[in-house]
C-alpha cells in the first residue's frame, strides 16, 4: 500500500520535532559509522543492515572522521561504531580510527557496538591504548532460547562465543551495554530473561530493541553459487504472513512493561539501566533523557556515514531514501540542514509527528521512532497500533512507579496515564494526617456557589451566576480548600451530582478523596465544557493498587450500561505537594463524552451514567487484580 504521507507541512510542536538548526551548537548530534557497511562475521537471521542491501568490503577511514569535524564545527558528536560487525577492520585500521577519535575534540562519546564473536583480550587492549573510555555494547538477545536467531553463515548460534566475551570483559573489569531484540523465542520469559542478562557481572545497560517485521515477507537473496546454511535457515522462517521471528507492537509493550517489573522486584535496577524503562520513567518524571525515541532530537540529530561516501540521516530509516548528500560534497553545518529540508523521506516523517500534537501521551511519548512509524504507515497506511503500544509503555510504567510492589496492575488496560495541570494542593501529608485523625483542627471552609454549581476557594469574595461553589464563585477549576468526612461542611463542599459517588468511594471503600466536579456545560461564558470526575489519593502503594483494581472492575461492571453517550475513563495521574513539590500518585474516576457525541448529549446522559456508576461501586469488592484478562475493554467503547 503507498505511503499516505503526502499532506502539507503543519507545524510540529518543538517538544516532539527539534530541527538541527533551531538548536544551539551545545546539542550534541549522534554520528553513526557504518565502518565496513553490511560486512559481517555473523549472519542473523532478522538482520536489518543486510535488507538495506548496503555496500560492504569498503572501509570508514581517518578521512571521514576529519570530514565530520570540519561539517559540525564546535558541536559536541556522540559516535556509534557499528557494522555489520565494526571488528572486521582489522587492529590497525581500528587503531587508526580510535587514535583520531581521541584526538578531535568535539568528540565526546564513543560507542562500539559488537556481536562480540572476535572480541578477545587483544582487542581490550588494542582500546585501553588507543580510546580507554570506549563504551561496549554487546548484542546477544537474553539466554540461548533467545538467542535462536543469532547465527553463524554455517547456521550454528553464536550465544557461547557472547557468553565467553562477557565473561571476559567481567575478569577485565570491564562493563558494557546490552542490545536485546524482543522475538517470540522471549515472548512471555521477561523475568528469566532479565535475570539471565543480570547474572553476568559485566551487564551495567540493557536496551530492549522490538522486532517489529510483520512487513518482511522475503528472505534475502543469496549471494554466490552456493547458499549458505544460515539463508535456508532464514528462507524457511519467512513467508508471506511475515517474518517468524517478528512481533507485534502490543507484544512488546508486554514484554517490556513485564521485564521492568522484575528489573524493580529483583533490584536489578541498582545496577542496570533498562530502556525504554528508564527514558520513561524519566519523561513521567518531567526529567529530559537522550532517548531520540522520546526526545525531540530525532532524526534531524542523527546521521550515518557509510564506507562508499554516502551520508545520511538515522540508520533506522530505510536507504536509498535516508541519502542526504556525499560526505565530501558537505562542508558546513548549512550543507546538511539543506539537504535535510529537500529531503522527502524527512519531510514525511516530521510531518507525521503533526498527529502528535493533540495527544494526551506527547509529553512523555515524544512521538516515538520516525522510522517504526515510517515502516508501518507506508505497509498499512496507519501507525495506530504504534501509538498504542506506546500509551500502553507510559500507562505500565506509570503505574509500576506508583506501586512497584504490586506490579499485575501495570498490565491494566483500562487504566490511562494522563497529564493534569494545575493539580496541587497546599500540604498533601498533612491533608492525609487530618483525614485519619478525628481529633486533628479543622477550620471553616471558604466555600461560595453559583448557579452551575461548582466548589472551590479561589479567594475572591463573590458568588457568580454559573453555579460554581468556591471563595470566587466563578465557573472552572479553582483552588479548593481542603475537605475530609470529618469537617463539619464536608457535605456542603461536595457538589450534588457528584455526591452520592464520593460518599461511596470515602465512606464504603475507605478511601480518601481530594478533588470532585460534578460537570459543567459553562453555557453562554465561552468557556470550555467541564467533565464529571472524582479524584482518589491513595495513602500507600498498596492502596493505589487496590483501588486501581477496584476501580477497573467497577468501570468493567459499568461497561454495556452506561448510556451510549458517555464513556468512564481510569485515570493514572500526580498530585503536587507545594512545600516539597513532592508528586504522589492519584486516581481520577472520570465520565466523558463517547467518541462522536456532543456536549449536549452527554450532559443529558450524565445523571443517569453518574447514578449506573455509583450503583456498580457500591457493589464493587475489595480485589487485588483487575478486570481486563476476563473482561478486556471495549475497543469502541474506550478511546485509546
Amino acid at each position: 500500500m503507498p505511503s499516505t504521507l503526502t499532506t502539507p507541512t503543519t507545524t510540529v510542536g518543538a517538544e516532539v520535532w527539534r530541527p538541527l538548526e533551531d538548536t544551539d551548537h551545545a546539542a550534541a548530534v549522534s554520528v553513526v559509522l557504518k565502518l565496513r557497511g553490511e560486512t559481517c562475521d555473523v549472519d542473523c537471521l532478522y538482520c536489518f543492515e543486510k535488507r538495506k542491501l548496503a555496500p560492504g568490503g569498503a572501509q570508514i577511514t581517518v578521512k571521514h572522521i576529519r570530514r565530520l569535524g570540519q561539517i559540525f564545527g564546535e558541536r559536541p558528536l556522540a559516535i556509534e561504531l557499528h557494522g555489520g560487525e565494526p571488528l572486521t577492520v582489522g587492529k590497525d585500521a581500528m587503531a587508526a580510527l580510535l587514535g583520531e577519535l581521541a584526538t578531535q575534540p568535539t568528540v565526546h562519546r564513543v560507542h562500539l557496538q559488537t556481536n562480540g564473536v572476535r572480541l578477545d583480550g587483544e582487542w581490550l587492549d588494542l582500546f585501553d591504548a588507543h580510546y580507554p573510555g570506549l563504551h561496549i555494547g554487546i548484542s546477544m538477545d537474553g539466554d540461548e532460547q533467545g538467542n535462536s536467531w543469532r547465527v553463524g553463515y554455517d547456521g550454528t548460534k553464536i550465544y557461547p562465543h557472547i557468553v565467553d566475551t562477557l565473561n571476559l570483559l567481567a575478569e577485565r573489569g570491564r562493563t558494557c551495554g546490552i542490545v536485546t531484540v524482543v522475538t517470540p523465542a522471549v515472548l512471555g520469559r521477561a523475568a528469566e530473561v532479565i535475570d539471565h542478562i543480570a547474572s553476568f557481572d559485566a551487564v551495567h545497560a540493557l536496551h530492549l530493541l522490538p522486532a517489529f517485521d510483520t512487513t518482511v515477507t522475503k528472505p534475502l537473496t543469496a549471494t554466490g553459487r552456493r547458499t549458505s546454511p544460515s539463508r535456508r535457515l532464514q528462507a524457511r522462517a519467512v513467508s508471506t504472513d511475515g517474518a517468524a521471528w517478528a512481533i507485534t507492537p502490543a507484544q512488546y509493550a508486554t514484554f517490556v512493561i513485564e521485564a521492568a517489573a522484575r528489573w524493580i522486584g529483583a533490584g536489578h535496577f541498582r545496577r542496570i539501566k533498562l530502556d525504554p524503562a528508564v527514558a520513561t520513567i524519566r519523561r513521567l518524571k518531567g526529567l529530559d533523557t537522550a532517548h531520540c525515541h522520546f526526545a525531540a532530537h530525532k532524526c534531524s540529530h542523527v546521521f550515518t556515514a557509510y564506507p562508499d561516501g554516502r551520508f545520511g540521516s538515522c540508520d533506522e530509516l530505510p536507504w536509498p531514501q535516508a541519502h542526504l548528500l556525499p560526505l565530501a560534497a558537505a562542508r558546513s553545518e548549512p550543507d546538511v540542514t539543506k539537504a535535510q529540508h529537500t529531503n522527502p523521506l524527512l519531510t514525511a516523517g516530521r510531518e507525521m509527528m503533526t498527529k502528535c500534537v493533540p495527544c494526551p501521551y506527547r509529553t512523555v511519548c515524544g512521538g516515538g521512532c520516525t522510522a517504526t512509524r515510517w515502516r508501518m504507515m507506508k505497509a498499512t497506511g496507519s501507525d495506530n497500533a504504534y501509538c498504542d503500544h506506546r500509551g500502553r509503555l507510559i500507562d505500565g510504567m506509570a503505574h509500576l512507579l506508583a506501586a512497584p510492589d504490586h506490579p499485575a496492575g501495570a498490565l491494566c488496560l483500562r487504566a490511562h496515564w494522563r497529564p493534569v495541570a494545575p493539580n496541587v494542593m497546599h500540604d498533601v501529608d498533612a491533608f492525609l494526617t487530618r483525614w485519619d485523625d478525628p481529633a486533628a483542627p479543622r477550620f471553616p471552609a471558604r466555600l461560595r456557589a453559583s448557579d452551575h454549581g461548582n466548589i472551590n476557594a479561589a479567594g475572591l469574595p463573590r458568588a457568580s451566576d454559573h453555579g460554581n461553589i468556591n471563595a470566587a464563585g466563578l465557573p472552572r477549576d479553582h483552588a479548593a480548600d481542603d475537605l475530609d468526612p470529618l469537617h463539619a461542611q464536608w457535605r456542603d463542599g461536595i457538589e450534588d451530582r457528584a455526591w452520592p459517588l464520593v460518599d461511596t468511594i470515602t465512606r464504603s471503600w475507605k478511601a480518601v478523596t481530594y478533588d470532585s466536579c460534578q460537570g459543567h456545560a459553562h453555557t453562554g461564558t465561552g468557556l470550555a465544557p467541564s467533565t464529571f470526575r472524582v479524584s482518589l489519593l491513595p495513602r500507600t502503594r498498596a492502596e493505589y493498587a487496590a483501588l486501581a483494581a477496584r476501580l477497573c472492575h467497577t468501570l468493567a461492571a459499568a461497561d454495556g450500561y452506561l448510556p451510549a453517550a458517555v464513556t468512564a475513563d481510569l485515570v493514572r495521574t500526580e498530585l503536587t505537594s507545594a512545600p516539597t513539590s513532592r508528586r504522589h500518585p492519584v486516581l481520577n474516576l472520570v465520565l466523558t463524552p463517547a467518541p462522536g457525541s456532543t456536549w449536549a448529549d452527554y450532559f443529558t446522559s450524565l445523571d443517569q451514567a453518574v447514578r449506573t456508576l455509583t450503583h456498580v461501586a457500591r457493589h464493587a469488592p475489595a480485589v487485588t487484580g483487575c478486570a481486563c484478562a476476563l473482561r478486556p475493554p471495549r475497543p469502541t467503547r474506550e478511546a485509546r
